[in-house]
């Protein structure tokens, strides 16, 4: 028994136990477009959302307070008021926001499944702790099922794009596993191959492995891309991530760029932006995460290289002061390009309502008025910055004529968002994920009444649950 009185061995034997025992023989990976219970992917038809508050997030075209959306084929074709769409499915929008689906810029997701065993008040079984020695145990049959985990509840909350920062890429199978979960659950989003945990500081990341991955998934169909996340980088220490020295950044990084992928990386710790510009090493190619301890001269220096940042609101909210603070009105001020993003989901949920509502408060608390920000500023900041930060704003982002079918409808009916007044105001300042009606990806309605339209929930929990505990008996965890 712990402290707490709870048996942590017998409450695991007993999840995998209610997960039906042992995980299945054979590969889990599907034929492309296969949906995670097996069954095909909805199609991409025509239809029309009909008498929403429509959000464009686009200013040419502005904003409905009641206006219709016409996608065929996966392509909005109209946005206005009462359209015309011959014999398109009608799809009621009545009593609902449409706007473009969130769009996530930094999420571990290969961590979704080590929920059970990590605490917010016992530090050996923080994140850290527990992704770093677990993750050295990982299959690429744990990937796929954590990671498919996680992107459900993307999916769930309003997610039509996140950026899957895989920073324990074991093998070439590790990364397909992860893709797989990709394409399987029907989300658009980026690939970040990185490297595995426990991996020396001195060994360069697997660049044929990441060849290897780029010749057999890139392209697709558009819905996936390819890139790389970095190990921190600098000549100093790093209690969290420990730091990788510039010979080593030059040859993963290089190597990255030899493939015309881009780069993202943390920046806990000592800020190493004035390092990576010393070295001639930033770029419109770079996304760094994690702004907490930027000064003047650094935003100036990310403004002019085109380099992105994304925060993640509730993880850094939790830091201690000594790690710095959310500088999101310091860099919109500077005009540094910013998205937000959810990391990770082991001690908390995704949540893009809340991410929006604990930026705005951390930034009044902070700043104030000396720097604007507005509901419509951070709904953006949750969508079309989000396509712009991964480069796909052309194809998604905005309700914009062109673009694909990226969208979701918010119930504006139910008891904590009702009665709504302005409508950017009811998605920062009241809304949860639970009000998310639809989410439609690529045209694909993968949710509607909030309910999977091709996703098996039983069995991606159930697959987890199992896959947790075999993987805690293997890493005898305690």
């Amino acid at each position: 028994m712990n402290r707490n009185g709870i048996d942590r061995r017998a409450a695991l034997k007993a999840a995998a136990g209610l997960a039906g025992g042992a995980l299945a023989p054979g590969s889990l990976f599907g034929q492309p477009g296969a949906g995670a219970s097996g069954k095909s992917l909805p199609g991409r038809g025509e239809f029309v959302v009909r008498g929403a508050t429509v959000l464009t997030m686009d200013s040419a075209i502005g904003d409905f307070a009641r206006g219709d959306v016409h996608v065929s084929n996966g392509v909005i074709v109209a946005v206005g008021a009462e359209l015309a769409s011959g014999a398109a499915t009608v799809l009621d929008g009545r009593g609902m926001i449409c706007m473009p689906g969130f769009i996530d810029t930094h999420w571990h997701l290969w961590t979704s499944f080590l929920r059970p065993l990590m605490r917010i008040d016992d530090a050996r079984r923080g994140y850290f702790p527990v992704s770093n020695r677990l993750g050295r145990f990982y299959t690429p049959e744990d990937s796929y099922r954590s990671v498919r985990l996680g992107l459900a509840e993307a999916l769930a909350a309003g997610a039509t794009t996140v950026h899957n920062w895989a920073h324990n890429v074991r093998s070439p199978g590790h990364a397909a596993a992860e893709l797989s979960a990709m394409r399987d659950t029907g989300m658009r989003g980026r690939f970040a191959y990185g490297p595995a945990q426990g991996m020396p500081n001195e060994q360069p990341m697997d660049l044929d492995g990441l060849a290897r991955i780029q010749r057999e998934w890139m392209p697709n169909d558009g819905m996936l891309t390819l890139g790389i996340c970095s190990r921190n980088v600098g000549n100093t220490a790093n209690v969290l991530r420990g730091n990788i020295p510039l010979e080593i950044v030059r040859k993963d990084w290089g190597g990255a760029r030899a493939l015309g992928l881009p780069i993202t990386l943390h920046t806990s710790g000592p800020s190493p932006i004035t390092f990576l510009d010393e070295a001639k090493l930033l770029g419109p190619d770079v996304q760094l995460v994690h702004p907490l301890l930027t000064t003047p001269e650094e935003r100036q220096i990310l403004r002019e290289r085109g380099v992105s940042y994304s925060i993640s609101p509730v993880g850094e909210s939790r830091r201690p002061a000594s790690a710095g603070v959310m500088q999101l009105g310091e860099l919109l001020e500077a005009g540094v390009k910013v998205s937000m993003s959810i990391d990770h989901t082991g001690t908390f949920n995704c949540d893009f309502f809340e991410c929006m509502r604990l930026l705005y408060n951390l930034h009044q608390h902070r700043i104030g008025a000396r720097v604007l920000l507005t509901a419509k500023r951070l709904v953006q900041l949750a969508t079309l910055d989000g396509a712009v930060d991964l480069g796909i704003a052309e194809r998604t982002g905005s309700l914009t004529p062109g673009k694909r079918a990226d969208l979701i409808l918010v119930r504006t009916g139910d008891i904590n968002i009702t009665p709504v007044g302005d409508p950017y105001e009811a998605l920062v300042s009241l809304a949860q994920p639970g009000n998310v009606d639809t989410v439609i990806v690529d045209g694909r309605i993968l949710r509607r009444g909030g309910a999977f339209t091709a996703l098996d929930h039983a069995q991606i929990v159930k697959e987890a649950s199992a896959a947790v505990a075999a993987l805690a008996s293997r890493a005898n965890w305690n």
